[in-house]
């Protein structure tokens, strides 16, 4: 199964639309996970159009017609893989013992916020990814997308990939 995982999209608030990239990897993708701060409603629209499958979250900066579509916290199994999806897990400092503690009982956490690509695996086995932004680099030297495959109970080939400037 393959994943495409993103967060901090902005859209339109930092770019006008998503990297074509990542437009590219969306339709080839089986499942995109979307760890919140969409922005805007449109979007939502247009991933849920294109996506096969799409697990999303609403972020900080999700007004309320997002609210009211997305959970703050998804969990979902995908071929095996126990994923919970959140946008905001608080400072890096012990990041790993508190995500342990909230999400146990999952093999994998995605999360935004911080748009700052994060891999990390927590006690007991708990994968932590952050896919960075794709559309906002903040501090970042890239612009940045998750890509990984799922199977079997296993999260394998996980990548990050790093976009080239806008112009």
């Amino acid at each position: 199964m393959r994943l495409v995982i993103t967060a901090d999209t902005h859209v339109p608030k930092r770019a006008r639309d998503l990297p074509g990239e990542l437009w590219a990897a969306i339709d080839a993708a089986d499942v995109v996970l979307h760890a919140g701060d969409w922005v805007d409603v449109a979007l939502l629209d247009a991933l849920e159009r294109r996506a096969r499958r799409l697990v999303g979250v609403y972020g900080n900066n999700d007004g309320p017609e997002l609210r009211a579509r997305l959970p703050e916290v998804a969990r979902v199994e995908l071929a095996g893989v126990r994923v919970a999806v959140v946008h905001e897990t608080g400072p890096s400092a012990r990041r790993e013992e508190r995500c342990a503690a909230a999400y146990g009982d999952c093999d994998l956490l995605v999360f935004g916020h911080s748009h700052i690509p994060w891999d990390s695996v927590a006690p007991g086995g708990l994968r932590l990814l952050n896919p960075g932004s794709p559309t906002d680099r903040r501090r970042q030297p890239y612009a940045t997308y998750l890509t990984a495959e799922a199977a079997a109970g296993r999260l394998d080939r996980v990548e990050l990939h790093r976009l080239p400037p806008r112009r």
